[in-house]
């Protein structure tokens, strides 16, 4: 019997960690993330890109490129929410991402989910590839695929329709299991992929012209199929 216990304590832990829920973003600062832009290359006292306002993660837009995970992660479901406080725009959250810079000397080795205002949801492919239902009808021709600067990269998404008007939060949940990836914004499934070539890798967000304003960026893991 003692044993048994043990052994149901042991597995009310590993349940426990397997839905734990970190908060990537702290509401003070920008601890456990790393900015990469390049145009600070030439210029290593540009004005950050990212920064911490009113307890807001705020991607400023200007100058472009990413703020990134320092960990890596598999198995999870990120929950994020954010709005663009003045014009609409672009912006996106990119998963599974790995060499910095590996699309025009900008993008990380990733898949993007699209935060383009109207079309959140989208799937981008940067030197990786996702499958969707219905691929050539969302994607265009079969022999133009791939993950390369000449490729059709661009996924579209099952519907518009979800975001809320500018100004307001969107939630925007996305959950990455195994190889396949699930997008929902404000409740709805928007996107869903499989096959992915890639099931793990850190976690960015965009700067791409457009100032964001993050409230929320939690990450809860969870057990693998």
């Amino acid at each position: 019997m003692r044993n048994l216990l043990v052994l149901l304590s042991l597995w009310g832990s590993l349940s426990l960690s397997a839905q734990e829920t970190l908060p990537l973003f702290n509401g003070k600062d920008l601890s456990g993330w790393v900015a990469d832009v390049p145009a600070a290359d030439k210029d290593p006292n540009l004005a950050p890109t990212f920064i911490v306002r009113s307890n807001l993660l705020v991607s400023l837009g200007k100058p472009p490129g990413h703020l990134i995970t320092e960990k890596e992660f598999r198995d999870y479901r990120l929950d994020v929410e954010y709005r663009f406080p003045g014009k609409g725009g672009n912006c996106g959250v990119l998963v599974h991402a790995s060499k910095p810079r590996a699309l025009y000397s900008m993008f990380p080795q990733s898949i993007e989910v699209q935060m383009l205002s109207g079309n959140a949801g989208d799937f981008w492919v940067i030197q990786e590839d996702i499958e969707v239902p219905e691929m050539e009808k969302r994607r265009g021709p079969r022999e133009k695929w791939g993950g390369s600067e000449q490729h059709a990269r661009h996924i579209r998404n099952l519907t518009d329709g979800s975001e809320k008007p500018l100004g307001q939060w969107n939630h925007m949940r996305i959950e990455c299991r195994g190889r396949t990836i699930k997008v929902w914004v404000n409740g709805d499934l928007v996107n869903e992929g499989f096959n992915a070539t890639a099931d793990h890798g850190k976690i960015a967000l965009q700067a791409e012209g457009t100032e964001v304003e993050f409230r929320r960026v939690d990450l809860t893991t969870l057990k693998p199929e």
